[in-house]
């Protein structure tokens, strides 16, 4: 590995480098304590703009709700929402064409289950498979799988061994995924066009497309890193050390984002806390995490508050920037009967749902929740027929571009 180094670089003049990203004329550029002040700019809005949203969730991010579609959100600190009404669907055909092969010529065996599924699923609040279109992957379960119009339309299992942690459809197509041991995209026929083996003794459980030709991941290791890497040229264009993860590489990050204001939000799994630097590594914000809880993933909402998913203590919550929770939604708020492992990520959808996802091998676990603003339960997805355990999703029924931060909130 080369010695550490910063390139400084504002989010415009990353995407500005990438031919093939679309341009974005708004925006800025599982195992189970430093702070910083929320003080400068952020590489987008200033940091007192964003702190002046101190209420509720707003518009299409949260309970204050009453918007369906990103075209109502309002304005906000890191951009406008998209505009474009879900581009990705356009795309599903490419994964049921007839010249795309049963198995790939790098794809592994079918994952073995563990588990024996139950002759009928069970009858939950919503349509099951047939509610959203998605990509879908858990721990323990090297499968990737694409649901649309109720089923299962495409497969990829990966190489045993690892975690795959995180999954994105890109706009031309393509599958990104980090597998913890490398990462990789693939076409919709299966033919791997990248692939990025981790140094030993290091692991990555988080993957962002950054344009089209680059992709920011966190290494955990000793030491861990942030690295933007140019898919192209191999050139890492962006990699700092952080210093303060952990002597333990493996639980040091999961889910780490560029944000569209070109900060980095980073929730550290066992050390309790989310951190948020500016572009040039300063830290502007951090978010201890109470009662031992471990942030799993920390995605920055557009209307400034961050959506933190709690391992531990099975929560999911947005906290403002003064650090106020603002929404919750906690194991007591699940109707009775139903059952979830630790969950990891949580998704917030346009129209201001929340879902939750949790990968507990065992048929009696509900692998997805979806809950309006007022914590009501919209979807249970428990189908151990079809899929695996759940560790994230990405929905593609929702607006904006996969490779502009902060465009899908995931």
């Amino acid at each position: 590995m080369k010695p550490p180094r910063v390139t400084a670089l504002l989010l415009g003049a990353v995407l500005g480098c990438s031919s093939a990203a679309p341009s974005r004329p708004d925006a800025g550029v599982e195992d189970e304590e430093d702070t910083g002040t929320p003080t400068g700019g952020t590489g987008g809005a200033p940091r007192d703009a964003r702190a002046s949203t101190t209420g509720g969730a707003t518009g299409a991010d949260g309970p204050a709700g009453g918007t369906s579609g990103a075209d109502a959100a309002p304005p906000s600190p890191d951009g406008p929402a998209p505009t474009t009404a879900a581009p990705l669907l356009s795309l599903l055909a490419q994964f049921t064409a007839a010249d795309v092969p049963k198995q790939g010529p790098m794809e592994s065996p079918p994952t073995p289950r563990s588990w024996t599924a139950p002759e009928t699923l069970p009858m939950h609040p919503g349509k099951g498979l047939a509610e959203h279109p998605f990509l879908y992957a858990g721990e323990g379960f090297n499968t990737i799988f694409l649901v649309a119009d109720g089923k299962v339309i495409w497969s990829y299992a990966s190489a045993p061994g690892g975690e795959i942690d995180d999954v994105w459809m890109l706009s031309n197509g393509h599958i990104l995924y980090s597998h913890s041991n490398f990462l990789e995209e693939l076409t919709p026929k299966k033919e791997v066009v990248w692939h990025h083996a981790l140094p030993a003794g290091t692991e990555s459980h988080s993957l962002q497309p950054i344009g089209l030709d680059k992709v920011l991941f966190m290494q955990n290791g000793q030491p861990a890193r942030i690295i933007l890497m140019n898919k192209t040229t191999k050139a890492m264009e962006i990699e700092h050390v952080i210093t303060d993860a952990g002597a333990n590489t493996h639980p040091q990050f999961r889910r780490v984002r560029l944000t569209a204001a070109g900060t980095y939000l980073a929730p550290y799994l066992s050390q309790r806390k989310i951190v948020e630097f500016d572009k040039d590594f300063k830290i502007i914000w951090t978010y201890p995490v109470a009662d031992m809880g471990t942030p799993w993933s920390a995605l920055r909402l557009r209307n400034g508050n961050t959506l933190i998913q709690d391992e531990h203590n099975k929560a999911a919550r947005e906290v403002n920037p003064k650090g106020e929770i603002v929404w919750e939604f906690k194991p007591t708020d699940l109707p009775a009967g139903l059952m979830r492992s630790s969950p990891q990520t949580c998704e917030r959808l346009a129209n201001g749902n929340t879902v939750m996802f949790s990968p507990g091998k065992n048929v009696n676990n509900v692998q997805a929740v979806e809950v309006n603003v007022a914590k009501e339960v919209v979807w249970v997805l428990q189908d151990w027929k079809d899929l695996g355990p759940a560790t994230t999703a990405q929905f593609l029924d929702q607006p904006g571009i996969p490779e502009r931060p902060g465009d899908l909130q995931h």
